[in-house]
């Protein structure tokens, strides 16, 4: 009986401590306060404001990342939990998942942190092109559906399109005015990347977006 409930709690610990293990590995990234003054006008901005496709390896700072993730998507009236892009129905119903060399995280833009996703290096995973394995940064937006439930599929089609490209170009100032490269993707293979970011049934792929520095 004794051997028995050994081998039972022997078992048990076979699945319990890698759990355990990978929880302690997985933890929240606590991103710096954003940077939200300084940068060129907005003018300029979109005067400098390009598509890049070669990347340096260098990596971002965290106040960069902070900086860049709040420009796409953050709270910028903490009020009323209002954001940087306008969403059909303030749905906010695009999520921002950042593969970095250290993992792949969601953006937590309410507690402006990165939370772990997976703890390895997925980036090229996240476009069939070279530089994507390169760059710093892939972002991945994925539509939640089940925010948009209330649409037809026509219009939650149209509306999580137009709500990424909103987030997209937010990007694209934002690297304008700070002197960074990016271009945004459509080439993904959505069902191989959607495991990998472990996503619903009622979660959808629609862009992807790389930054880091240009390739000198």
């Amino acid at each position: 009986m004794k051997s028995s409930r050994l081998i039972r709690s022997l078992v048990l610990a076979l699945f319990i401590f890698p759990t355990l293990a990978v929880a302690q590995e997985l933890k929240p990234i606590e991103l710096p306060a954003p940077q939200t003054d300084g940068g060129k006008p907005l003018m300029q901005a979109l005067k400098d404001r390009h598509t890049s496709r070669e990347f340096a390896p260098d990596q971002l700072s965290s106040q960069i990342l902070s900086n860049l993730l709040w420009a796409a998507f953050g709270v910028n009236r903490a009020d009323a939990g209002k954001r940087t892009a306008p969403s059909a129905m303030n749905w906010q119903e695009i999520a921002i998942y950042v593969a970095t060399a250290d993992g792949l995280f969601i953006y937590d833009a309410h507690g402006n942190k990165l939370d772990p996703i997976v703890n390895k290096d997925v980036r090229a995973a996240t476009g069939t092109q070279d530089f994507v394995k390169e760059a710093p940064v892939n972002l991945v937006y994925v539509a939640d559906l089940a925010k948009t439930s209330r649409a037809s599929a026509e219009d939650t089609a149209l509306y999580t399109g137009a709500d990424t490209g909103l987030i997209a170009q937010n990007v694209y100032l934002f690297c304008a005015s700070e002197g960074l490269a990016t271009v945004v993707r459509g080439s993904v293979n959505r069902p191989a990347l959607a495991k990998i970011l472990r996503l619903r049934p009622d979660q959808k792929i629609t862009l992807a977006q790389t930054v880091g520095y240009a390739r000198k």
